[in-house]
């Protein structure tokens, strides 16, 4: 007998799950609020140029990962980025970053390819712009409503992938008349975030910088992250420039609501500042995005493991306590296997 499973969230969890259960005799049904896919490894597009504006590539350190990538989907278009990442401490010292193995892969087309690449090989039904706001537990199943109290239909199983805050509203309006809810909501809701304010800038130059990327180590300056989209093939345009800045997480918060050109002449000023490059101050245009829930800074306890017993998962970044999207991938695999194996 066919099974029901309803997938909230289309990130690199949501994906991987369905992705894990193609096989599986079940229909699944993944709920995404946006109107694309791949949630925090997002993609835009703007005057000839792909940028990643969230999470910027996939590392390899986890050999399931880099095979699922490179050998089970389409490659075609993958993106190995050569230059390597450097650091910067809070006084803006630039130094050469540690020698490492893993590869950093994304797409020509964006890091969002990974989702579409995933859901690609599954026959699950994909609804965007359909943002869940209460789980029903009734009869051994689980009916989903939206904001306007549409009825999505009762699935004998839900996974839930959000942000563990996000996760926790949905789990807080659950209308679910069990001992475990208040626990697993509690463990859910404490999982610590750190806010980031992107800036993306564009230059009608080339800048010339011997790595990809720059890193704040101790995370005591201004800008967390600053990198060059130009570096990933078929991203921009030759002689431009990209950079995508991410602001370090005091800075987010404390200006989190300031206006768009606020955010972005900061960001220009700041990275002018770091590189000693003064060209860099006056973009030609600008682009931005505020993360409220961008990275976990921890994980989630046992807690949550009550919840399978009642056909309730979770998924993504925060249960596997890594703020990778390997990480997310990982763990939305393996839960869909293990939804998988209680068919």
């Amino acid at each position: 007998m066919t099974e029901d499973v309803a997938i909230v969230g289309a990130g690199a969890a949501g994906s991987g799950a369905a992705y894990a259960l193609r096989d599986a005799p079940v229909d699944v049904t993944v709920f995404e609020k946006s109107r694309g896919v791949c949630g925090r490894a997002a993609t835009r597009r703007r005057e000839g140029c792909r940028y990643d504006h969230g999470a910027n590539y996939v590392k390899t350190d986890d050999e399931r990962v880099t095979t699922l990538l490179t050998d089970e989907l389409d490659a075609d278009g993958l993106v190995d980025i050569e230059e390597p990442v450097w650091t910067f401490d809070a006084e803006g010292t630039i130094a050469e970053g540690r020698d490492a193995d893993e590869r950093k892969l994304t797409y020509a087309d964006g890091i969002t390819g990974l989702a579409k690449r995933l859901f690609d090989e599954t026959d699950a039904t994909v609804h965007r712009e359909t943002r869940v706001t209460e789980p029903v537990r009734e009869d051994g199943r689980w009916r989903l409503y939206d904001a306007d109290a549409t009825d999505l239909g009762a699935f004998d199983t839900l996974l839930l992938t959000p942000p563990a805050p996000q996760t926790a509203d949905l789990l807080g309006n659950a209308n679910w008349e069990h001992s475990v809810r208040r626990d697993i909501r509690e463990a859910v809701a404490v999982v610590p975030y750190r806010t980031i304010v992107t800036a993306v800038l564009h230059y009608p130059f080339e800048v010339d910088w011997p790595y990809y990327a720059l890193v704040n180590t101790d995370k005591e300056h201004d800008v967390g992250w600053v990198s060059r989209e130009e570096c990933k093939d078929g991203h921009v345009p030759d002689g431009e420039s990209l950079l995508v800045v991410q602001m370090g997480g005091d800075w987010s918060v404390a200006h989190y609501d300031d206006p768009d050109a606020e955010t972005t002449a900061a960001a220009a000023d700041a990275v002018a500042t770091l590189v000693d490059d003064d060209r860099l101050a006056d973009p030609d245009w600008t682009d931005t995005q505020h993360w409220r829930y961008a990275l976990p800074e921890g994980g989630v306890d046992d807690a949550i493991e009550a919840a399978t017993d009642h056909g309730l998962y979770f998924a993504g970044d925060w249960v596997a306590g890594e703020s990778r999207v390997h990480a997310a991938l990982r763990s939305g695999l393996e839960t869909g296997e293990a939804i998988a194996d209680e068919v």
